[in-house]
């Protein structure tokens, strides 16, 4: 049933009943047009060869009257044509050595594959059943056994091979087939190859783009197994790596000029500089061919082992002749097609050869042998299986590896057992020392990187710029100073789809672009990138900020109102005057301490507000330098127990002096109500011719001033008010410095760029509520200096109590939004010029008026002056006692006077 299934398509079976005959009929179904070399006679073994000579088939005429026949080839490729002759050459070396195979004479068979998936089928059909009408399965020529096939070219081309001889277990050795599919040898059981693998090849074309820095990349891949396989390796290494695709085309394996205009656009309208090529000569040969035209001429292509060295790109590789007539018409018509869209170009004819030309006269790749690569992958595959054959020849009887320890025979042997041998084979090249073996069908892979350079004669050489070894741990080694770049630079060309972000900057990806698309975008304050293309800005540490490039963090810049500084010595100098002026005024009272005007309200009440206010002046220095422990919790404190006394003080001064102006005010009402009544009395006497009506001052509390002559609160009520206020005030702030003691803080909010050192208050509500303190302290002051401003007298000390208290209030209010509106140490100077301001204005108003009467007017430094004094605002309705009493007796005088007379 087997049998029958493999040779139907050749062979027509029929079944019929008895009566009809059974006898079968084999019909041949179609002629395969095979070209090749073939050298059996007299051999003991024969290499099958399978090569691209020839570039693509003839168009078929489409005629079905006839037993169809395979298409010819047409285009012959002067490069592949080498490899061939290298085969050739390669076999004969070996029969004419005695070392090796000196027994066996080696045959040949070698089809052209014409670089054509159908014919490369055609040639292993013919080869492996040894018949040009070829039958699956079977083997219907006679002669010597097959070996092995070296071929089939391109990698499309081996896999269709490779599927075919691994179902005979048959070997095959490739010389450029570098395709990552065929490691596969669950597909492929029989396939080895001389040539690395394609996924080291993309790897190393990955480094090299990594190398250069080349970020945005256009790839080309043949419509083939090669080109597809390759192609998408290489995508995965490099965009793993950060690398975009800028465009991805593929070659037509059918000539379109359609296909070609359109990839010609896309690389002319693309920004991509670096252009990666899997693909063979031949395919890629047509779209060269319309880049020159176009005048593309500005892009860094990167090749691939299929092409990099091929004489199709570089030059042409054709005699410009042919000896078919029909051929020359055929490939004239099709050049002018090709050139049709071309405005202003004719295409140029094709030539008749006379068969005289000689070949050593044409400069072709036929006779380069500088660039001897696959060639020499070529003749390594070659003697690979003749290693391998003498193996199995020199195979001794009871230490074979097959079934029972036995051998193969040189003459009739299996393809499964030269495949056993290929797979152990290891030999060293001849010429080149190089030692080959198979790893799984592999063989090691190591690269030379090539640059296309221009000579001295005009022409282009391939020149070695670099290595990349597999075995060296993926080893990329570029000389950079060797290469020649297209753009006659000594720098490699920029490709990037956007330039790199410097440091201080972050990429900024583009909505629906490629990741190498981007902006670059400035780290924010604080932030820093000390790296290229950083994706994010880092973070400075708190005690540090970013410069002004934003590539480094600084350490920020430590603020405090510092000593030395002119603010710092400006507000010393302030303290300090104000501090030696209230000594000054201390001294002028303790000097005149006997006088009227420094007795007049408690003297000792009047120092203790004049070393208050030293203190004030003093405490303000210690806002000043470095904070510390002890200066936070010094200054603060000093200030609200300095502020307390002071406040107290003033306090006490001020509820004297409202007590004095409500007692004036009492008596001022007790004179107005008495003059009236005497008024009336005298008015009621003169008209009723009453006795005489003597007035008397019936108030013997009051002097004749109207003012007491003692004071309701004795200065030890004055000096008891302030000491009490002050303690208070003492152990609430023992209280916060036990509590919540003030301490040195580094505060780095208020401001980015700084780190302020400021003391912190240990406890928010309780320093508002010991300021709050002083506050109702002043507000005391202020009401009872508020009452006591009508007070006469030639000093009026109410009056100048009051206007101190409201340059107390003025500054403080004022002390608020400045304070909050301020950062760093201009907070502190702040502050220090509200302490001093109130400071000033409480000295100069309480302190002043009575500075200038003791030093500039003493002769007003008297009791008399000094005493406060009572003035009716009306004479008509007020009066004293004393006024009244006059009167009635003046009226009482004349009346008598009268009576007498009378």
């Amino acid at each position: 049933m087997a049998l029958w299934l493999y040779v139907l398509p050749f062979c027509l079976l029929s079944y019929f009943p008895q009566s009809v005959s059974s006898e079968a009929t084999c019909n041949l179904k179609a002629k395969f047009n095979l070209n090749g070399y073939k050298d059996v006679e007299k051999k003991k073994v024969v290499i099958g060869g399978m090569f691209p000579v020839h570039m693509r088939i003839s168009s078929s005429d489409g005629n079905t009257s006839r037993v169809p026949v395979s298409s010819g080839c047409e285009g012959f490729n002067f490069r592949t044509f080498r490899w061939t002759q290298t085969m050739l050459f390669a076999i004969n070396e070996i029969n004419h050595r005695e070392d090796l195979l000196p027994d066996t004479d080696l045959g040949y068979v070698i089809y052209d594959s014409c670089f054509t998936i159908s014919k490369a089928v055609e040639g292993t059909l013919t080869y492996l059943t040894g018949q040009d009408e070829a039958v699956p399965n079977y083997r219907c020529g006679s002669g010597p056994p097959l070996g092995a096939m070296v071929g089939a070219g391109g990698s499309d081309l081996s896999i269709a091979t490779a599927r075919i001889m691994g179902l005979y277990h048959f070997p095959q050795v490739s010389y450029c087939s570098t395709c990552r599919a065929l490691d596969s040898k669950f597909q492929f059981p029989t396939f080895l190859r001389t040539i690395p693998n394609d996924a080291h090849q993309s790897t190393a074309m990955a480094q090299l783009i990594l190398h250069f820095g080349w970020t945005w990349v256009g790839t080309i891949a043949a419509d083939d197994d090669y080109g597809k396989y390759g192609i998408k390796d290489f995508k995965e290494e490099v965009e793993e790596a950060g690398v975009c695709i800028s465009f991805s085309e593929t070659l037509p394996k059918v000539h379109s000029p359609e296909d070609i205009q359109r990839i010609v656009e896309t690389v002319m309208e693309s920004t991509a500089q670096i252009i990666v090529v899997f693909s063979s000569d031949v395919d890629l040969q047509p779209l060269i061919g319309e880049l020159l035209r176009h005048n593309v001429t500005n892009r860094t292509w990167i090749a691939s082992e299929a092409w990099v060295t091929s004489a199709l790109i570089n030059q042409p590789g054709y005699f410009g002749c042919t000896l078919d007539y029909s051929r020359a018409l055929k490939q004239s018509r099709l050049r002018a097609d090709q050139v049709n869209s071309t405005v202003g170009r004719a295409a140029e004819p094709v030539l008749m050869c006379s068969g005289m030309e000689q070949l050593t006269k044409f400069n072709n790749t036929y006779w380069d042998v500088s660039q001897l690569r696959i060639t020499y992958n070529v003749y390594k595959a070659v003697y690979a299986v003749a290693h391998a054959l003498h193996n199995l020849e020199h195979c001794e009887d009871g230490k074979g590896p097959f079934t029972g320890k036995t051998c193969a025979n040189i003459s009739n042997f299996e393809p499964w057992q030269l495949m056993y041998y290929m797979k152990n084979v290891e030999y060293t090249v001849p010429h080149t020392g190089e030692r080959i073996y198979f790893d799984n069908g592999e063989v090691e892979a190591y690269y030379d990187i090539i640059n296309w350079q221009v000579n001295s004669d005009g022409e282009i050489s391939y020149t070695t710029v670099g290595q990349f070894n597999v075995s060296a741990n993926k080893t990329l080694t570029i000389t950079n100073h060797s290469i020649t770049w297209n753009n006659q630079e000594p720098t490699p060309p920029r490709s990037v789809c956007s330039e790199n972000c410097e440091p201080g900057t972050r990429k900024g990806i583009r909505q629906g672009e490629p990741v190498c698309c981007f902006d670059c975008i400035p780290c924010g304050d604080g932030e820093i990138s000390n790296l290229t293309n950083a994706r994010e800005c880092i973070l400075c540490h708190e005690d540090d900020w970013s410069n002004d490039a934003h590539d480094e963090c600084v350490p920020k810049v430590i603020e405090f109102l510092d000593f030395e500084e002119p603010l710092g010595i400006t507000l010393i100098v302030i303290s300090a005057f104000g501090a030696l002026l209230t000594i000054a005024v201390g001294v002028v009272f303790i000097v005149n301490f006997n006088t009227p005007l420094v007795k007049a309200n408690d003297p000792v009440l009047s120092l203790s507000l004049l070393f208050s206010l030293v203190v004030t002046f003093l405490c303000s220095i210690v806002f000043l330098g470095r904070p510390q422990h002890w200066s936070c919790m010094t200054s603060q404190v000093a200030l609200a127990l300095g502020f307390s006394l002071c406040l107290s003080s003033i306090m006490g001064k001020a509820a004297v002096l409202m007590l004095r102006a409500l007692a004036l005010k009492a008596q001022r009402t007790r004179d107005k109500a008495a003059a009236k009544a005497a008024k009336a009395a005298a008015e009621a006497a003169a008209n009723n011719c009453s006795p005489d009506v003597i007035g008397t001052n019936t108030n013997n509390y009051f002097d004749v001033s109207g003012v007491p002559e003692k004071d309701q609160l004795t200065c030890g009520h004055q000096r008891g008010m302030a000491a009490v206020a002050t303690l208070i005030q003492a152990i609430a702030c023992t209280v916060w410095l036990l509590k919540f003691p003030p301490h040195p803080i580094k505060n780095t909010s208020a401001q980015n760029i700084k780190i302020i050192l400021e003391c912190h208050e240990g406890n928010v509500v309780f320093i508002c509520c010991i300021f709050a303190y002083d506050i109702l302290l002043a507000l005391l002051a202020f009401i009872f200096a508020f009452i006591a401003r009508k007070l006469e007298d030639h000093f009026s000390e109410g009056k100048c109590v009051t206007f101190g208290l409201l340059v107390f209030f003025i500054v403080w209010i004022s002390f608020v939004p400045a304070y909050l509106s301020t950062r760093g140490k201009f907070m502190v100077a702040v502050q220090i010029f509200a302490i001093l301001a109130s400071s000033f204005g409480l000295l100069t108003c309480i302190f002043l008026p009575k500075c200038y009467i003791i030093l500039i007017k003493p002769e007003r430094n008297t009791e008399e002056l000094i005493r406060a004094r009572s003035k009716p605002r009306d004479s008509t309705l007020t009066g004293t006692s004393v006024s009244m009493g006059t009167a009635a007796t003046e009226i009482n005088s004349t009346t008598a006077s009268t009576a007498i007379d009378d």
